[in-house]
């Protein structure tokens, strides 16, 4: 059994390491790092006891190279039934014989006999007529039990056997290492039947009761459910070593730093358990450059240090860690994050454990993006263009800054254009406001468009390039909620009016249906918003939930005064390789609305094999969509799908009955297949679907259906 050479332990209070000798420490405490792709470093957490007797004090200093025995395994061999007779030499006048076989801490061992012999007795064998297990003083035990397990754990010592002293002090070992004893002494007495080998123990104390300190973090019942069997018998250390691996597994799995650091036994049958857990003493950050070299950074550390959700006095987590390291690269202006724990005041790793007060200082290392602000362009596609050389093509650019004041504050002028549509917008971002603690973000958005009419008065002969123009402007508050749960509240100006191709307003379509709610060029609103926001995972296709609704506040008597609520869910289930995604989306409309607000039914996002808004529009509307996705190759996956969206007949609802005007159905189905293909910008989708009319059609798309 290994030695521990820093940590010995008494009878009275018999005391576990809780670690190895420092030089068995795979990952030294100091270069600990939590990074995004790093792994949780794991402490090894190794359990080796060692007894000796006669001891009233725990030793925490460097001891002897000679390790202590067990016990004290001597040997005495007496010529009389009465008991062990006491160690002593004896002259050749005295009658009898008496052999003394004693064990010193090396192992070596020493023979005295009157006749005198040259042989070790450490090679001499002697002749073993009986084995007995007595209590220390000799007499039976008490507990039958207790005497069974001590006689199983003898190996070499059998009735009628030869020997040595070594293969005594092995079979001492293995009835100390059976765990229901503290000590345990050999004793060889001559009698007339031979020699009758005794072996004198000392059994542990009934386990009474249980004394844990330094756990602030440990539930109770997990240390309640842990001893409760336990509770009468007599203390095995084996039982006991268990019991501490798994407390150190409890906090190994939670990433946390905390570990069981001594256990006494104490009179009574008190167990004492001493946990010791690293508490977090301060966090600091430090910038850095390319090189590794320190720098003076641009983002304020106070910005930094209130996305971490460790805080001083907490028990330091490496799971939480990992998280603080992601939600500082989500700031979108760090390149590198890394965490390094180091204990405070420059202590030791041991001391910070056998102490039971550890604390440790935590350093974020952070590296800097070099500039904060820059120009990016893209492209994409619109829903709402069918027609033309380059139907739904769009083009962008924006010019961003994500760092403004070392606040992580971020100012985005982005402008959109494609081949009708084009979208201007200013957008500010606070993602956190200052002195508040619930990470309440603020945005306020200013943005002029002008996007296709045809989603709800499309279909028309001569009118093909209606668009509708809308100026917006708005402020909204953002909060997390709960886990996984986001919540939006707002309030949003709009302005919007229908235009022709030429850009001159119109209130009118090709079949006289108004354009507007007001019958004026331009309706006026102001909406308050509430949004709630689930996300399951967070990856592409897991579980979401979006409710939202906008309420129309009567500011002016010429202003519109609307309800609008939406709904929309999608859910995902494994079947075997394959995937099922399961989409549904709901919404209605009360009030004096415009009537290219109305819900569009149909399309690329709605119900496949039709083209955008041709099922339908609606004051209410309820779409699902059913789908099997497969792997194929690598990043290449195929799909099975079918939709059905319906307007539930409120189509002739909507102020001048559009899609009456336009001979839509008001409900519709498709199904089809489809290819998928990862990418940076996600799931790039390209579907072919029929409708119930038997016609079919191709639809691309970029990221899962919404």
């Amino acid at each position: 059994m290994p030695q521990n050479d820093d940590v010995r332990f008494i009878s009275s209070s018999i005391k576990i390491p809780a670690f190895s000798p420092p030089h068995q420490l795979k990952t030294p405490f100091h270069s600990l790092q939590l990074t995004p792709g790093n792994k949780f470093a794991k402490l090894p957490f190794n359990f080796n006891f060692d007894f000796v007797r006669n001891q009233s004090f725990f030793h925490r200093n460097k001891v002897s190279n000679k390790s202590p025995l067990f016990c004290s395994a001597s040997l005495v061999l007496s010529d009389t039934e009465t008991g062990p007779a006491p160690a002593q030499s004896k002259t050749a006048g005295d009658s009898g014989l008496a052999v003394q076989l004693r064990g010193d801490d090396s192992g070596s061992v020493t023979q005295s006999k009157n006749v005198g012999s040259g042989r070790a007795a450490e090679e001499e064998r002697v002749l073993i007529s009986e084995v007995f297990v007595r209590n220390k003083d000799g007499e039976e035990l008490e507990r039958k039990d207790l005497e069974g397990e001590a006689l199983n754990a003898l190996k070499a010592s059998r009735a009628n056997s030869a020997l040595t002293v070594r293969e005594v002090q092995e079979d001492v070992h293995r009835i100390i290492a059976s765990g229901y004893f503290m000590s345990c002494m050999p004793v060889a007495v001559d009698t007339r039947d031979g020699i009758r080998l005794i072996f004198q123990v000392e059994p542990n104390q009934e386990f009474q009761g249980l004394v844990c300190e330094g756990a602030n973090v440990l539930p109770s019942k997990f240390i309640e459910d842990a001893f409760r069997d336990g509770y009468g018998k007599v203390v095995n250390i084996r039982r006991l070593d268990e019991v501490i691996s798994s407390i150190n597994g409890w906090y190994m799995e939670r990433g946390l730093f905390g570990m069981v650091s001594g256990v006494d036994i104490l009179s009574g049958g008190m167990v004492k358990l001493q946990v010791s857990e690293a508490e977090v003493n301060n966090v600091s950050i430090r910038f850095l450059d390319k090189t590794g070299e320190p720098t003076v950074g641009k983002t304020r550390p106070e910005t930094i240090l209130r996305q971490l959700t460790t805080k001083k006095g907490q028990v330091y987590s490496m799971i939480q860690g990992k998280r603080d390291v992601d939600t500082v690269l989500a700031m979108g202006v760090m390149d590198d994050v890394s965490v390094i724990p180091q204990p405070a005041g420059g202590k030791c790793l041991w001391l910070l454990y056998f102490s039971g007060t550890g604390k440790v200082d935590l350093t974020m290392n952070v590296v800097e993006r070099k500039r904060g602000g820059g120009i990016s362009g893209g492209g994409g596609i619109s829903s709402g263009i069918t027609s033309g050389p380059l139907p739904g093509l769009i083009g962008s650019i924006a010019v961003h800054h994500k760092n403004l004041f070392g606040r992580n504050q971020k100012l985005n002028l982005s402008l959109e254009r494609g081949q009708i549509d084009s979208i201007f917008r200013i957008n500010y971002t606070d993602p956190w406001i200052e002195g508040d603690d619930k990470r309440t973000s603020r945005s306020i958005m200013i943005q002029n468009s002008r996007t296709p009419g045809n989603l709800v008065h499309g279909n028309e002969n001569h009118q093909n390039a209606l668009t509708i123009g809308r100026i917006t402007a708005g402020i909204d508050f953002s909060r997390p909620l709960r886990p996984k749960w986001n919540g939006t509240a707002g309030l949003v100006y709009h302005r919007a009016g229908a235009h022709d191709e030429k850009g001159s307003s119109i209130i009118r379509d090709f079949f006289g249906s108004p354009l507007t709610a007001s019958g004026k060029n331009n309706d006026d609103m102001l909406l308050a918003k509430l949004e709630t926001v689930y996300t399951g995972s967070g990856e592409p296709g897991s579980s979401m939930f979006v409710f939202n609704m906008d309420q129309g506040i009567p500011v002016s008597p010429e202003w519109l005064v609307f309800n609008r609520v939406n709904a929309r869910a999608r859910q995902s289930f494994s079947l075997g390789p394959a995937s099922f995604h399961f989409c549904l989306s709901g919404g209605h409309m009360a009030g004096k609305f415009p009537p290219h607000e109305a819900f569009p039914i149909g399309g690329t996002n709605s119900v496949r094999g039709y083209e955008e808004g041709t099922v339908g529009s609606g004051r209410s509307y309820v779409v699902g969509s059913g789908e099997i996705s497969f792997p194929v190759r690598g990043s290449l996956s195929g799909a099975v799908f079918a939709d059905y969206g319906t307007d539930l007949g409120s189509g002739p609802t909507v102020p001048g009955d559009p899609a009456g005007a336009r001979n839509k159905a008001g409900s519709g189905y498709g199904y089809g297949l489809g290819i998928r293909v990862d990418s940076p910008l996600g799931p790039l989708r390209l579907e072919y679907a029929f409708n119930d009319q038997r016609t079919g059609r191709f639809h691309f798309g970029i990221g899962p259906r919404n």
